[in-house]
């Protein structure tokens, strides 16, 4: 059977398809059983501690799919488990004059317009939001596909949206802050930092986004980075991305809105969450949304999928291990990536494996 996962939730005509100083993250292990539930384990995980591109990409707009090579790989020594490559890095906004440009640029007007990337990527307009329109609320301890977060906490604050430059255009997806050395990490998707051989451009995180408000500012990134296996054939085994942004006022990211932890090489088959913002009808982008349930596998690839129904948007939004409703507060351990168009109401995110964390990795030293 031809796989044919589409970028997280683009709509098709067959229907809806688709801190705070951190301590770093420990050596990795050897994964463990993947039928075992329960709190991620201790080795692998990177947990917070309290405490005190310019220019245009690429012009084409086809769809990441496995085993089309795109761009070129970089071939640096590295560990076997990562294919011999390490992470790619980008470039960005890396003087202040650059930075303050974007900050203006992406004012409250522009990033209501910012169409969904998997929208644009579909070649097809993204659904028009219903006007007014809002998910239905659901209590935060009971199982989600799709409603609204309301119940605060740290979680929201660490995600955000993500707006950009996709083919000339303003486009958005979601991404969260995830606790490290750097204290400066933002993690996303892969294709919300590069897709079609390009990266994307006029990088921004504005955390805890509300319909075009930005109440902890919006962060500039100085360097993006994906995956080598994302970078050379953009393999949706490795669709993670990340982010390094500048500081603000003297401050950096986690220190204003936190950090969550992240883990890697976990078991399989356990409860998560996962958030983001859908900007596709029924959802209009102006609010955090999330799913609950037991995650489940994808047959076809080396990814986790989860019962969600959210839509164009929500791409890079984080998925959490051992989350707590009430505080807001988890382990992150995969992102919003694709769609199936013949199981609309499934989500699929990479696993974290040796690769991300590499990535994550690469992010605290660059």
């Amino acid at each position: 059977m031809t796989k044919s996962p589409r970028l997280a939730a683009v709509s098709v005509l067959t229907g809806a398809l688709l801190s705070i100083p951190p301590l770093p993250a420990s050596q990795a292990d050897a994964a463990r059983p993947a039928d075992r539930a329960g709190s991620p384990g201790p080795s692998d995980i990177a947990s917070p501690q309290a405490a005190p591109g310019l220019g245009l990409p690429g012009p084409s707009r086809g769809r990441a799919r496995p085993g089309e090579p795109v761009g070129r790989p970089r071939l640096s020594p590295s560990s076997p488990d990562t294919g011999g490559l390490t992470p790619a890095v980008h470039l960005m906004a890396e003087s202040r004059t650059d930075r303050e440009r974007l900050m203006r640029w992406w004012t409250p007007a522009r990033m209501r317009r910012a169409l969904p990337l998997d929208g644009l990527v579909a070649g097809e307009p993204a659904g028009r939001p219903v006007p007014g329109g809002r998910p239905a609320e659901t209590p935060a301890s009971a199982p989600s596909t799709g409603a609204a977060w309301t119940s605060g906490g740290k979680v929201a604050r660490t995600t955000g949206r993500v707006f950009f430059t996709y083919a000339g255009r303003p486009a958005s997806c979601s991404g969260d802050s995830v606790a490290g050395a750097s204290q400066s990490t933002v993690l996303t998707a892969g294709h919300c930092v590069r897709l079609d051989g390009a990266w994307h451009t006029d990088w921004v995180f504005v955390p805890a986004y509300h319909d075009g408000q930005a109440p902890y500012g919006k962060w500039t990134a100085t360097r993006t980075l994906t995956t080598p296996q994302w970078e050379a054939r953009e393999d949706l085994d490795y669709d993670v991305g990340a982010a390094m942004v500048a500081p603000q006022d003297g401050r950096t990211l986690t220190s204003v809105v936190g950090g969550q932890g992240i883990a890697f090489n976990q078991p399989r088959h356990r409860p998560m969450y996962a958030f983001g913002y859908p900007a596709e009808a029924p959802y209009d982008g102006s609010r955090l949304v999330y799913c609950s349930g037991t995650a489940k596998d994808d047959k076809k690839t080396h990814d986790v999928g989860l019962t969600c129904d959210m839509t164009a948007g929500s791409s890079g939004g984080p998925w959490f291990l051992g989350f707590d409703a009430r505080t807001g507060t988890g382990t992150q351990n995969s992102v919003n990536s694709f769609k199936y168009d013949a199981a609309p109401k499934d989500m699929f995110g990479p696993y974290f494996g040796a690769a991300v964390k590499a990535l994550y990795d690469k992010a605290q030293n660059t």
